[in-house]
């Protein structure tokens, strides 16, 4: 599995199947806005995980707000431990984290 972060707009899914060749279908977009929140162990199972950045931006004013983008972003650092490669896209241009 391939977890792609960046800002929304970024590029990641052009990048994670035009780049990458991940094909659309085992490819999960727009983690963030999915409810529940799916596993880890079902987030494994796709091709490319991908994930509008969390950690940057003003936060939420509402406790339940900063709750769930805590759990994203806790989340994302349990996929990053066991994605295979992690990278992070800004202005369309990508960086390997990982």
């Amino acid at each position: 599995m391939i977890l792609i972060i960046g800002g929304r707009g970024a590029g990641k899914r052009e990048f994670a199947q035009k780049t990458l060749g991940c094909a659309p279908e085992k490819t999960l977009p727009n983690l963030q806005v999915r409810e529940p929140l799916p596993s880890l162990e079902e987030l494994l199972g796709y091709e490319a995980v991908i994930c509008d950045e969390v950690g940057c931006g003003v936060v939420p004013l509402e406790r339940k707000a900063r709750e769930r983008r805590e759990a994203i972003g806790r989340l994302c650092c349990q996929l990053a431990r066991e994605a295979q490669a992690v990278y992070r896209l800004q202005c369309g241009l990508a960086m390997r984290l990982k």
